[in-house]
């Protein structure tokens, strides 16, 4: 566990404002933000996100469903839709990026927890709010 992943953490489950998460990803540089985006997707796959997640997702990340993160989400296989989101390289198409795929670990890792954690668990992460 580093700062970056507790902050990514915090900001799929509210901890913090997507506003604090926003100003941080655009202070770091373009591979840094890459980096960021490839962690992010690849949390995304692993808290188990589907298909169907992809609606509330564009709704949380505040999106219009026209914006290339949304309309990639909409199509085809998830996995492979969220390796092209986290790929996309204008600055403005990484901060959508970045938010929606904040939104997708929010909802995928929300649903895990419910069903896989609610007794207890040794993830990390789901402990943030008791630190």
């Amino acid at each position: 566990m580093n700062e970056r992943d507790v902050l990514l953490n915090e900001l799929a489950q509210g901890l913090r404002p997507m506003s604090q998460g926003i100003e941080w990803f655009d202070s770091l540089g373009q591979e840094e933000q890459s980096e960021v985006l490839l962690f992010l997707r690849h949390h995304c796959v692993q808290a188990r996100a589907v298909a169907e997640d992809a609606p509330e997702s564009i709704r949380r990340a505040g999106m219009r469903p026209t914006h290339t993160p949304a309309v990639l989400i909409s199509r085809g296989r998830i996995d492979e839709q969220l390796g092209k989101i986290a790929g996309l390289a204008p600055l403005d198409e990484r901060r959508k990026a970045f938010r929606l795929l904040i939104a997708v670990l929010a909802i995928a890792d929300a649903r895990r927890r419910e069903r896989f954690c609610s007794d207890g668990c040794s993830h990390w992460w789901h402990r943030l709010s008791a630190a």
